[in-house]
């Protein structure tokens, strides 16, 4: 008994140093989780999907002997590093990744490789609390508001309204939609991913069909997004631009990913 409470003693120290060395870094995560237009609001319910994810498998996790691993130290060391690097070049999302890094080094440390096996998908899932640099996101948001666009102006002319497109802007007769970035798709793609990975990790099936499941993600995100841009471009044509903005502009936003949510929904039951 007192080897086990000199174990949980330094496993807890060890944690709350583990957080107090990652401060800089969580202070960055919480900045751009709760930014304006953030592509990251989900950021905040990760840690906590993690804890319960981890929580259901803990019949299973105390029945599995704990053998430390040396790869455990090595990672711990690596992530450090990359940590200090990343302090010092102001690169918070390096940090973040080390912090995962680390993390990883810590179970194998402490509980082995049966024990991170066994909890790999929530501690993968994680991932989805790091933002991406902004660099990164402006570029792939941009390419991803020219192809809605695109799609859009190409569906709004078939079905008889007269559309042309200039960029990210769609010139109608009466009215002009701008698909700007917040528009693009790319948020509910991010987070549509994220649950996308939860409903195949918790989906009785094979490991292809549950990977195929995380894929469809990407086109139900992408189909949604055009639909709610002919949706809004409709409307702004047919009743004016005033009626496109505002309460009906935001309500088609939560409209469009519960839809995409129905979608993901439907399609994991007929892969299941």
């Amino acid at each position: 008994m007192q080897i086990s409470i000199k174990s949980y003693v330094k496993q807890f120290s060890i944690t709350i140093l583990f957080l107090l060395t990652y401060v800089p870094t969580f202070i960055w995560m919480w900045d751009r989780w709760f930014a304006r237009d953030s592509y990251y609001s989900h950021g905040i319910l990760i840690p906590f999907v993690v804890v319960f994810l981890v929580w259901q498998k803990r019949e299973d996790l105390a029945s599995i002997k704990k053998i430390s691993s040396g790869w455990g130290m090595f990672l711990i060391i690596t992530g450090m590093l990359m940590h200090i690097f990343a302090s010092l070049m102001r690169v918070y999302f390096i940090s973040g990744f080390s912090m995962l890094i680390v993390l990883v080094g810590l179970i194998l440390f402490f509980y082995g490789f049966a024990v991170f096996k066994k909890i790999l998908f929530p501690v993968l899932f994680l991932v989805f609390m790091i933002p991406v640099p902004l660099v990164i996101i402006t570029n792939i948001s941009f390419k991803m508001k020219i192809f809605a666009a695109k799609i859009a102006t190409d569906i709004l002319n078939n079905a008889g309204i007269p559309a042309l497109r200039e960029g990210s802007l769609i010139h109608m007769r009466n009215a002009q939609i701008v698909v700007d970035d917040v528009c693009s798709g790319l948020r509910s793609l991010i987070s549509l991913m994220a649950l996308g990975s939860i409903f195949a990790y918790w989906m009785k099936s094979s490991i292809v069909r549950k990977y195929l499941l995380f894929i469809i993600t990407i086109p139900i995100a992408i189909v949604t997004n055009v639909a709610r841009i002919i949706f809004l471009s409709s409307i702004a044509e047919i009743w004016g631009p005033k009626y496109a903005v505002g309460f009906i502009h935001d309500a088609s936003g939560f409209l469009v990913f519960a839809l995409a949510f129905i979608l993901l929904f439907v399609a994991g039951r007929i892969l299941e």
